[in-house]
């Protein structure tokens, strides 16, 4: 969810190529979609902006850093993450994402939650976020669930409650180039793989991490069990080696699946292992979302879907309040001069105005001297 609200102050507030409404509509399809939501974001942006190869480029650029980092780390550049300076800089990031995430709730709710409606619709997918994983014991499970379900009950309320509210606001349909019948090959190409992968001698790496991608619905940390089973399991990567792997790409600024990368160089013996598992894990999620993207260009141009999409929009807003406070919240803000250093991002942001990429340089050195 972070990441989302980077994206957000960089591609909507600074950059201007999409509007609010139509960044939280993609934001709550990806939500919905198996798959990485904020890779699957930032790859639909790329491709919107320059074709398939704005879209390499955006999840090469969202994606390699972290991933080229945690390749070092497997490699024994364990020293890095446990120093005192990394763990500074590591604490800064997570504080500057606090004043970050809080921006965008509440520039997002001010503009996709204008009415009593959709401001209750944003309340009612908070509540489901945060109390679904109380009511079982497998929070990692069930806390997919809850954004899943957000998700659809904000498009049922939208379609019955949003109808008559605001007809005329619906956002341009995002640029995609994606024709229906690339649409539908990259669905066949997603099912056939999920199917022949396992058959095919060969292919034991990319299947396990490929099955791994293709089952996670909501956030990243959703896969750490499937991949624990692919990986641990089988005996490929010890226990110790997983939850050291695990613990370093806690501390990387990318998404959670490059951890990939980490057990494929353990598991291929190198950075061509990294590279089979990194793909592997990333490509059905990107897939789905290709075959779908051209298929809901066409569904949202109707009355209902228009009102469908107005109530996810808003429970897009209750999803990012909800990770505002669990776990940005709790896990950045420890100590009062913690407090101190969210507000001041904060105000850096909404008021000065201040480039996001400044404002993480500050927060970096702040968290150093903290």
């Amino acid at each position: 969810m972070a990441h989302i609200g980077y994206f957000r102050a960089e591609f909507v507030a600074r950059r201007a190529w999409l509007d609010e409404a139509a960044y939280a509509e993609l934001v709550g399809l990806c939500q919905f979609l198996p798959g990485p939501a904020s890779s699957q974001v930032g790859f639909a942006l790329g491709l919107s902006r320059a074709g398939w190869r704005g879209a390499l480029a955006a999840w090469a650029g969202f994606t390699l850093p972290s991933a080229a980092l945690l390749v070092l780390f497997a490699y024994g550049a364990a020293g890095l993450a446990t120093s005192k300076t990394g763990a500074g800089i590591l604490h800064g990031l997570k504080l500057v994402a606090v004043a970050i995430v809080a921006q965008a709730v509440w520039s997002m709710a001010r503009s996709l939650c204008p009415d009593r409606t959709r401001a209750a619709i944003a309340l009612a997918a908070l509540v489901s976020v945060v109390f679904v994983p109380l009511m079982a014991s497998n929070v990692i499970a069930l806390g997919s669930l809850g954004q899943v379900l957000a998700i659809a009950l904000g498009a049922l309320a939208g379609w019955l409650f949003c109808c008559e509210s605001g007809k005329s606001t619906l956002p341009p349909a995002l640029a995609i180039g994606v024709t229906n019948w690339a649409g539908l090959a990259c669905l066949g190409m997603f099912a056939l793989l999920l199917v022949a992968a396992p058959l095919l001698p060969g292919l034991s790496l990319f299947n396990a991490f490929y099955r791994s991608g293709a089952l996670v619905f909501g956030g990243g940390h959703v896969v750490l069990p499937l991949l624990r089973d692919a990986v641990v399991a089988p005996g490929w990567v010890s226990d110790s080696a997983f939850l050291a792997g695990y613990g370093a790409t806690q501390a990387m600024p990318g998404p959670l699946f490059t951890f990939a990368a980490y057990l494929g160089t353990i598991i291929g013996s190198g950075v061509g292992g990294a590279m089979v598992a990194l793909l592997a894990i990333f490509l059905p999620g990107l897939l789905l979302l290709v075959g779908v993207l051209p298929f809901w260009s066409m569904l949202r141009a109707r009355p209902a879907a228009q009102a469908a999409v107005r109530g996810v929009n808003a429970a897009v807003v209750g999803l990012l309040g909800a990770a505002l406070y669990d776990p940005v919240w709790l896990g950045a803000v420890l100590q009062p001069p913690d407090f101190v250093l969210v507000v001041a991002g904060f105000l850096l942001l909404t008021l000065w105005r201040t480039p996001p990429w400044m404002v993480v340089g500050l927060g970096a050195v702040a968290g150093v001297v903290l």
